[in-house]
């Protein structure tokens, strides 16, 4: 044993203890690892700092600035309620149902584009219906990784696999080759979850932040659900205006938006006359709309894609406005001021001293202290602050845009452009980052939301640990430790063998790129066949398909996305991925000792 080598095992040693205590976040033993190996002799300055440029840091950074592109087009608003139409509302139903499809599309991409397709989904899932993502994000993403071995494309072991047995004039295998074995772990993966769930997920996920929204709702028992209406030719609304009518004080409704084929009139007017063909989206009670719809021959349709930002609390929602002393409204009511025509929102409740008023209070005289509930676009009442004759009481820290056919057209254009080059063996990182480029020079988002929507945190935790593998492979400590473990007395037994080389692919994919495990092990075991009686191909194989067996630390990309988005610590990921772990490994094992 080197000096190199004794100081590289040292350095894996102390890493895995820091792991497995937790007594330093891991993004920080990430960054010390990265310092300490160059000043060891270990790896070159450039070579620590490399991971900042590799695929997979690459990779999560343009998934991140993607996913929130998508998610601030509002489009996922119109995807969520067909979602939970198929998945259900249950917990084990939603699992079952993400993890099935975006297992199956690893199948055919780098698994971590396929968990960049429903990342923001999971996210507005978890939210419509109050779960945490801590739930979700594990079983799901560790069914990404096993779908990765469904096709000998579905991962970089496998995808370089062949290239490696040529090399030894080794015939080469088919796509399919490995679809029933990856099957059989994905399967195994979801029955894991469903079966042990509620003892391998955090049993007390961080609380989720508060919500304003939800409280505010309750508080003043509002109404949540918006009914999209359209004016019939023979509809005795044609021609009339919210003034001809008794919305407020017969039926209590509120007019959030009108859509008249030519743009959309957020809290319209008063003046505003309704003409056949318009789209009106109403809120309130439900038997008072039928009242109203019945009274004035319209007609309720299915949810209008127009409408989806009202329906987005990320992009509306309701606010508390004060009237504070020496304001100008003071001692107006709303008609004089014109609530609707000169600030898009709209006003539907009036709370002066302990009264509440709710219908029509437009004549109302605001006194110093009374609050307004009103209801708008963040945007608009964001801009309501710098009104000195107005404060905002409710808290908003929510992201701003307007989303826009274009920009759903760009974003949706830019995640697939993104995905189809990785498909067609261009380098992942420059597929996913050309797409994330795209949202930005189209304005979908800003370049500084962009380096917002980063986690960080993530990045320093890959990029930290990536010199790590260089240092291994480099000093020849890899090859050291799995020498000397092939080479042991016990593998006289085939079945032992197989074991004994799936632990290793298993271990080195944890500390190092699982492609580089897979490029140090293949050769080995190949070598070694001859010596156990063992059909080479079938080692390489087993080789390729174990280097994705890592879900026992964060240190796969796909993990080290979801801890970002989930908040999962260590002891999580240890506690969940050490009996998944077991099963692929059994699974893998057997699968290989029987059927080669």
């Amino acid at each position: 044993m080197t000096t190199e080598i004794f100081l590289s095992l040292t350095v894996l040693l102390v890493t895995v203890v820091l792991f497995f205590s937790e007594w330093l976040r891991v993004d920080v033993v990430a960054i010390l690892i990265m310092i300490i190996l160059p000043w060891l002799g270990l790896i070159t300055p450039l070579e620590a700092f490399s991971g900042f440029a590799s695929n997979a840091v690459i990779s999560i950074m343009a998934v991140m600035i993607l996913s929130f592109g998508i998610e601030q087009t509002g489009i996922l608003n119109l995807l969520t309620k067909p979602l939970l139409r198929i998945s259900g509302n249950s917990t084990k139903k939603l699992i079952l149902f993400f993890s099935a499809v975006v297992g199956l599309l690893s199948a055919f991409m780098q698994n971590i584009g396929a968990i960049a397709l429903f990342l923001p989904a999971l996210h507005r899932v978890s939210r419509r219906l109050k779960l945490s993502v801590t739930d979700l994000m594990m079983p799901i993403g560790f069914s990404a990784i096993l779908g990765g071995t469904l096709t000998m494309v579905g991962s970089g072991p496998l995808i370089i696999l062949n290239d490696l047995l040529s090399q030894d004039n080794l015939s080469k295998f088919n796509l399919f080759v490995v679809t029933p074995w990856g099957l059989l772990l994905l399967a195994s993966g979801l029955v894991y979850w469903l079966l042990f769930r509620k003892w391998l997920l955090p049993a007390s996920p961080a609380p989720s932040p508060v919500d304003h929204q939800q409280l505010l709702v309750e508080a003043l028992q509002l109404p949540t659900n918006l009914y999209p209406v359209k004016v019939l030719k023979n509809s005795k609304l044609g021609g009339k205006t919210l003034d001809d009518i008794d919305l407020w004080s017969k039926y209590q409704l509120n007019i959030l938006a009108l859509d008249n084929k030519q743009e959309i009139k957020y809290a319209p007017w008063r003046k505003t006359e309704f003409e056949p063909g318009n789209v009106i989206a109403l809120w309130g009670d439900k038997d008072n709309l039928e009242n109203f719809i019945r009274d004035y021959q319209l007609q309720k349709i299915a949810p209008s894609p127009s409408f989806s930002q009202l329906e987005n609390t990320d992009m509306a929602g309701f606010a508390e406005v004060m009237i504070p002393p020496r304001s100008e409204f003071a001692g107006k009511s709303l008609r004089q001021i014109k609530l609707r025509k000169n600030f898009n929102i709209e006003p539907v409740l009036l709370e002066s001293g302990f009264k509440k008023r709710r219908g029509d209070f437009s004549d109302q005289i605001l006194k110093p202290g009374d609050i307004l509930v009103v209801h708008g676009q963040w945007e608009i009442i964001t801009q309501l602050k710098q009104n000195r004759n107005l404060i905002v009481l409710t808290p908003i820290k929510i992201s701003i845009t307007k989303p826009g056919k274009f920009k759903i057209a760009v974003a949706l254009l830019s995640l697939i452009l993104a995905l189809t080059l990785a498909f067609l063996g261009f380098r992942l990182s420059l597929s996913l980052f050309s797409g994330a480029v795209m949202m930005i020079l189209f304005r979908v988002i800003s370049i500084n939301q962009a380096y917002r929507a980063i986690d960080w945190r993530t990045v320093f935790l890959l990029a930290g640990l990536i010199p790590l593998g260089i240092a291994m492979d480099k000093t020849g400590t890899a090859n050291f430790i799995a020498t000397k473990a092939v080479s042991s007395s016990l593998l006289n037994n085939s079945l032992i063998f197989l074991l004994v080389i799936g632990i290793l692919s298993t271990v080195f994919s944890l500390f190092m790129s699982n492609v580089a495990a897979t490029v140090l092990l293949v050769p080995l075991v190949i070598m070694m066949a001859e010596k156990v009686g063992l059909d080479p191909r079938a080692l390489a194989l087993l080789v390729g398909v174990c280097a994705s067996n890592s879900f026992i630390l964060p240190t796969h990309q796909v993990n080290a996305l979801i801890m970002g988005q989930a908040d999962y610590g260590n002891k999580d990921f240890i506690r969940a991925g050490v009996g998944m772990t077991v099963v692929f490994l059994v699974v893998s094992v057997f699968y290989v000792y029987v059927l080669f």
